[in-house]
């Protein structure tokens, strides 16, 4: 069961979805960046606020368009990037992983090993890159099972549609304790 409780337009460039499951809270946060370089230092600053302050025993995924590419090198960012990103790190995917690190926050894109036209979410003729991201809390991570781009969808223009499959009823299945059939307080008798 899920249950939309409120959406929130925090800014122009932030929006919050929470929801209630049956085993606890989901805030989803959709963010677009700006492009000017004065409006990027304060929507990272914005959203670095609202994140830090949501508590741990809530789930939380941000989602949208980052406009960095992290690449697909996750050298000394093996915690929040899996290593099967795609092209080459630019100056805002170095900050995309920053933020990350500093938030303990896990980029879910590069997790799994997918083809190239599950990978690319912007193309624009010669131009391919990944650019939009969904990330959750390190805690989480085991929840994710698979993040790709549906190839032939477009949700704004050159923007291709990217899904995630997550598991929320995580719960634990209890196997039957092992009992040996070797009877060990009988070895101490003298009959055996």
């Amino acid at each position: 069961m899920c249950i939309v409780v409120s959406v929130e337009r925090h800014s122009k460039r932030v929006l919050i979805l929470n929801m209630v499951l049956d085993n606890g809270f989901l805030r989803f946060m959709l963010l677009t960046q700006g492009n000017q370089r004065r409006k990027k230092e304060s929507f990272w600053n914005d959203v670095f606020h609202l994140v830090s302050c949501i508590p741990l025993n809530e789930m939380v995924v941000l989602a949208g368009d980052r406009n960095g590419d992290i690449g697909s090198c996750n050298i000394g960012y093996d915690e929040m990037h899996g290593g099967f990103g795609y092209g080459d790190r630019n100056a805002d995917g170095s900050r995309i992983l920053e933020f990350a690190d500093r938030l303990k926050l896990v980029i879910c894109n590069p997790l799994f090993m997918l083809q190239e036209s599950q990978l690319v979410t912007y193309a624009a003729s010669p131009v391919k890159s990944t650019v939009d991201y969904i990330i959750v809390q390190q805690e989480d991570k085991a929840k994710v099972h698979n993040v790709s781009v549906i190839p032939n969808e477009e949700c704004v223009p050159k923007h291709k549609l990217l899904v995630m499959d997550i598991q929320f009823n995580t719960t634990k299945r209890w196997h039957k304790k092992f009992e040996p059939r070797v009877h060990v307080w009988k070895l101490k008798e003298g009959k055996t």
